[in-house]
């Protein structure tokens, strides 16, 4: 039963995941000038990832773990945001650090995969490590608007909502990721699932609104 329930959670979470990608696609005009056109091709290749490693792997070759695939991802989706924030960040002070946080992440990276086999185990202080720096990058990116006239239509921004919805997938996500990887014994791996697809979700709704809210004249 709660096999079953499972898989249809994991397939609503695909359908969630393709549903922005088509969305995001429908409203690329929006933003298809400014640095954010290449968001739209890594949210079509997040739902790809997760299709073909969630339903294809699993019932046609029947592989059960994917990990090396989804540790490739996480290095590509952690180096684009990184490098997002980064080219919309005007503070050099900021930019500099937002280097160092991509630079330890790349360095934790390499040391880790001497302690794990990136083939079969997800990548665990890497994540982490990654998931911190890109709350603290957020932070930045809020400040500089906060002290900006942007703040005053800030909900027609894209990236507001992108932002948005990577801080409360990181933030939701650090807790978990520890306690499940450090103290399994306490860790249940069902609440564990649920919380990652529900983090999940409410990420890709955020990036639905910004699609549909946003406004071309504020995708600065």
């Amino acid at each position: 039963m709660k096999n079953e329930l499972l898989i249809t959670i994991m397939h609503v979470t695909i359908f969630i995941e393709l549903l922005t990608a088509i969305i995001g696609t429908i409203y690329q005009k929006k933003y298809k000038k400014t640095k954010l056109n290449n968001f739209i091709y890594l949210i079509w290749y997040t739902a790809i990832n997760e299709l073909f490693t969630g339903i294809y792997l699993r019932r046609s070759l029947d592989i059960e773990e994917a990990r090396i695939l989804y540790n490739i991802f996480y290095l590509i989706n952690f180096s684009y945001y990184f490098f997002l924030f980064k080219s919309y960040i005007v503070n050099k002070e900021y930019k500099k650090a937002i280097n160092i946080f991509y630079s330890l992440y790349i360095i934790s990276l390499v040391i880790n995969g001497f302690y794990q086999n990136y083939l079969i185990q997800l990548q665990i202080i890497p994540y982490i490590i990654a998931a911190c720096f890109l709350i603290i990058t957020i932070i930045f990116y809020y400040i500089e608007i906060l002290k900006s006239k942007k703040v005053l239509r800030i909900e027609k921004n894209l990236l507001f909502w992108i932002s948005i919805g990577l801080l409360i997938h990181s933030i939701g996500q650090i807790p978990f990721r520890i306690l499940r990887n450090y103290y399994v014994s306490l860790t249940d791996g069902f609440v564990s699932f649920l919380t990652t697809v529900t983090l999940t979700i409410i990420m890709n709704l955020c990036f639905i609104i910004g699609f549909i809210w946003s406004d071309k004249k504020q995708q600065y």
